[in-house]
């Protein structure tokens, strides 16, 4: 079976079972654990398909992948992402943040700040900046998750609501040209929105992988926000919509797109 013709078993199988394991696609194929890792590598990059640990599925099934898998994926664009936004927050300032793992980045970097008042849904972050350097941390009640370890629904909304900080910064799960950022979860959805609405400064956090991408639940326009930090430049499309709205767009690597 040749390389294109994989491909194409590779999308039928995920289509008819949803996730599979990358032992169990070899033997479906008849061939090599190195070879389908070899094949799944395109169709990851362009976004068909999400890699796990040890499967792969289709990205409408799969949704967001686990809190602490997703820690992994990506981490050196999102380390990137997060020293850059550190750098634009002085000592003493207020920031919310929301749950995600480039905001969580976000809070490692900001280990080296002082006195600030942080506000947060994710025991992550409260854990990581909480008792350290003359911080204060508010963090929103309600039951935890279990995947996340953060509060979501009506009274984390209620508490966040009730601040007025320096800088807003939500993750996203999606950006798409014309549905503007998009995320997988009502709740998280509804809380990421809040966030953006608190900030004198509202940043969305994302790297590259999630341009192009269609979530289920949509956060907001290209105008709800006022800068988008991220990797790469993102494709012309998305760039076009941004400038429209009159976002800015900081990048960490590669040449900066600012307005």
């Amino acid at each position: 079976m040749i390389h294109s013709k994989r491909h194409a078993e590779i999308l039928r199988l995920l289509n008819e079972e949803g996730t599979i394991t990358i032992a169990s696609l070899a033997d479906r194929l008849g061939v090599s654990l190195e070879t389908v890792r070899r094949d799944v590598k395109p169709l990851t990059h362009d976004g068909s398909i999400l890699k796990m640990h040890g499967a792969v599925s289709l990205p409408a099934m799969a949704g967001e992948a686990p809190f602490e898998r997703r820690m992994r994926e990506n981490a050196d664009a999102k380390r990137a992402i997060a020293r850059m936004v550190a750098a634009t927050i002085r000592d003493g300032e207020s920031v919310m943040l929301d749950t995600g793992t480039t905001t969580s980045f976000l809070a490692r970097e900001l280990l080296g700040h002082r006195r600030l008042t942080v506000v947060t849904n994710s025991s992550d972050i409260a854990r990581t900046l909480a008792t350290v350097n003359g911080n204060k941390v508010y963090m929103a009640g309600g039951e935890l998750r279990s995947d996340s370890g953060a509060a979501f629904g009506v009274s984390a909304i209620d508490f966040v609501s009730r601040f007025s900080v320096s800088h807003a910064v939500i993750s996203i799960g999606a950006v798409d040209a014309l549905a503007g950022l998009m995320d997988y979860d009502l709740e998280e959805a509804e809380f990421a929105r809040m966030v953006l609405s608190r900030g004198q400064r509202s940043v969305v956090v994302t790297d590259q992988s999630k341009f192009g991408r269609q979530g289920l639940v949509r956060v907001c326009g290209f105008d709800g926000f006022s800068e988008l930090a991220t990797d790469r430049p993102p494709p012309r499309n998305i760039a076009a919509a941004l400038a429209g709205a009159g976002a800015r767009i900081s990048v960490a690597f590669g040449e900066d797109d600012s307005r």
